[in-house]
């Protein structure tokens, strides 16, 4: 018989900005990054995905995690819900 396990992780990216400041305020560049006031990366890779937890869920509770994440969607049916379950199959690798 098949489960549901809700998987939660962490991506992680390495991120370059460039930031062109004053010569006297360096320091300007890290604040900016820092308080989210750039948008444009220079570049970036994507290092991984660290698991911090897993556990067995059911339908039910699959969907109410679903409600409460993306509650823009709260309206659609249970079975467009269902579809992003990912099924893992190990004739796939």
């Amino acid at each position: 018989m098949s489960k549901l396990v809700l998987v939660d992780a962490i991506s992680t990216f390495h991120i370059r900005y460039v930031v062109e400041v004053a010569d006297n305020d360096i320091d300007q560049a890290i604040e900016v990054v820092k308080l989210g006031k750039i948008h444009d990366e220079f570049s970036q890779k994507h290092l991984g995905e660290t698991v911090i937890s897993q556990r067995e869920v059911s339908v039910d509770e699959y969907l109410e995690t679903f409600d409460k994440d993306n509650d823009y969607l709260k309206n659609w049916t249970p079975d467009q819900k269902m579809r992003y379950i990912h099924v893992y199959d190990a004739n796939d690798e």
